[in-house]
C-alpha cells in the first residue's frame, strides 16, 4: 500500500507531540496530587523550637528506604534557600504540547475534525475563531469569579457553584457548535488552559514576590499564599474531569450520545467528587478521622447511572436473511469511507479503494464503522445505520471476499 508522505509526517508530528503532552501531563498531575495530599496531610509541629521559626504544619513519611520530615512554613521561613525548588515547567510543557497537539489534530483539519455541519454550518476560520475564544472568556470569567466571590468562610463554595455554572454553560455550548468528539476535547483544553493560567498569572508569580520580599527584608504579604492555594486546589479538582475530556475521543458513545453535553457534565462531575474523596481523605488520616468516602461513592454512582442512561438498545433478534454480498460493502466503503482512505488522502495511512485492502483491514473497519461509530468522522459523509448494518453482518460472516 502506497503511503502519502505528508500523511506519514502529520502522524509522525502527531505520535511525538502525544507522547511528549502525556509524559509532561504526568509529571505535572504527579507534582500536583503530591502537593495536595502533603499539605492535607500536615499537623502542627510537635517541636515547640519550630512552631517558633514558623513553621506551620510537618509530616513524616517513608519512601524508598528511607525517612522524609516535610515541613512547610505558611508565610514566610524567613530566609531564600540556596536551592529552591519551583514546580512550573510541568504545567507551561503540559499546555505547550497539548496546544500544539490541539493545533495538529483539530485547527489544521477544522472542516474535519471540528465542524459538523449538522449542527452548526460555518467557515473553519469561524469556528477556529470560535474555539480560542472559548479558551480566553472561560478564563477571564473564571479568574474574575476567584477574585470577587473567593473571599468569606462561604468563599469556595461560592466560586464552586460558580465555576460549576459556568463549565455547563460551556459544555451545552460546545457540544451545539462544534462535532461531539471536537466538543468534548474543546472543553478538557478549556479548563487545562486555566489550570496553567491559574500557575501562570497567580500560583509563580506570588510564589517570586515572596521570595523578592524575603530576599528584601521585608515582610511577605500571607495573600499571596492564600491565593496560590486557592487556585492549587482548583486545579487538583480540575484534574480528573480534564483527564476524561482528553481520553474521550476513543469513546464514541459518549460524545455521540443524544444529549452529549449533560454526559460530558455528568462524568466530569463524578470526576470531580472522587478526586474530592481522595484529596480529603489525606487530612482524615492525619487526624485520625473517618475517611468521606461518601464523595466518590456519590461520584460512582453518578458515573454507572450516566452511562447506563446511554446504553445503546438492545437489537432485536434479526430473521435468516440472505448472506452479504462483498461487492455491497464494497460499494458501501467506496461511497462513505473512500473519501478519507483512497487515492487522494490516506488517514491514519489506510486506503480502502481496493478489495484486498479492505478484507485486510476488516476487523478496524468494524470496531470503527459498528462497535465505536467514530467513523466516518462527525459522519460527514452521512452513513446510515442500514449501511452500518450490513458491514456488521458481512464481518460477522467471516468478512467473506465474495
Amino acid at each position: 500500500m502506497e503511503i502519502s508522505v505528508d500523511a506519514y509526517l502529520l502522524d509522525s508530528v502527531n505520535m511525538l507531540l502525544r507522547w511528549a503532552h502525556i509524559i509532561t501531563g504526568i509529571a505535572w498531575i504527579g507534582a500536583s496530587f503530591y502537593f495536595v495530599s502533603l499539605d492535607n496531610s500536615l499537623t502542627p509541629p510537635k517541636s515547640p523550637s519550630d512552631a517558633d521559626k514558623g513553621v506551620g504544619g510537618e509530616q513524616w513519611g517513608v519512601h524508598g528506604g528511607g525517612f522524609y520530615h516535610h515541613q512547610k512554613y505558611p508565610v514566610s521561613p524567613g530566609y531564600v534557600p540556596e536551592q529552591l525548588h519551583w514546580s512550573m515547567w510541568e504545567s507551561y510543557s503540559t499546555w505547550l504540547t497539548g496546544f500544539a497537539l490541539f493545533t495538529v489534530l483539530y485547527l489544521f483539519n477544522a472542516s474535519t475534525f471540528l465542524i459538523d455541519k449538522t449542527l452548526f454550518d460555518w467557515t473553519p476560520t469561524a469556528a477556529i475563531a470560535t474555539a480560542l475564544a472559548f479558551f480566553v472568556v472561560f478564563w477571564v470569567l473564571y479568574d474574575l469569579i476567584c477574585r470577587t466571590l473567593g473571599r468569606g468562610p462561604k468563599g469556595d463554595r461560592v466560586v464552586g457553584a460558580c465555576v460549576f455554572v459556568l463549565i455547563v454553560i460551556a459544555s451545552w455550548l460546545s457540544c451545539h457548535l462544534f462535532a461531539g468528539r471536537a466538543a468534548f476535547l474543546l472543553v478538557g483544553a478549556m479548563v487545562a488552559t486555566t489550570m496553567s493560567g491559574n500557575v501562570f498569572f497567580w500560583i509563580i508569580p506570588g510564589q517570586r514576590k515572596c521570595v523578592a520580599a524575603i530576599k528584601a527584608g521585608q515582610p511577605v504579604d500571607p495573600r499571596h499564599g492564600q491565593r496560590g492555594k486557592q487556585r492549587s486546589v482548583h486545579n487538583t479538582f480540575f484534574t480528573l474531569p480534564v483527564l476524561f475530556a482528553m481520553m474521550s475521543n476513543h469513546y464514541g458513545f459518549t460524545y455521540g450520545a443524544q444529549h452529549n453535553w449533560v454526559v460530558l457534565v455528568a462524568i466530569m462531575t463524578a470526576g470531580a467528587l472522587i478526586r474530592l474523596s481522595f484529596a480529603l481523605r489525606h487530612k482524615a488520616l492525619a487526624y485520625g478521622q473517618p475517611v468521606p468516602w461518601h464523595y466518590a461513592g456519590l461520584g460512582t454512582v453518578l458515573l454507572i447511572a450516566t452511562l447506563w442512561a446511554i446504553r445503546p438498545a438492545p437489537q432485536p433478534t434479526s430473521v435468516a436473511t440472505a448472506p452479504v454480498r462483498f461487492i455491497d460493502v464494497q460499494a458501501v466503503v467506496a461511497q462513505r469511507c473512500v473519501l478519507c482512505h483512497g487515492p487522494t488522502l490516506q488517514s491514519k495511512n489506510l486506503r480502502f479503494d481496493a478489495p484486498e485492502e479492505i478484507i485486510k483491514h476488516a476487523q478496524a473497519i468494524y470496531q470503527q464503522v459498528v462497535v465505536l461509530r467514530n467513523m466516518p468522522m462527525n459522519n460527514a459523509t452521512h452513513i446510515s445505520d442500514e449501511e452500518r448494518a450490513l458491514i456488521k453482518r458481512w464481518f460477522e460472516a467471516g468478512a467473506p471476499p465474495k
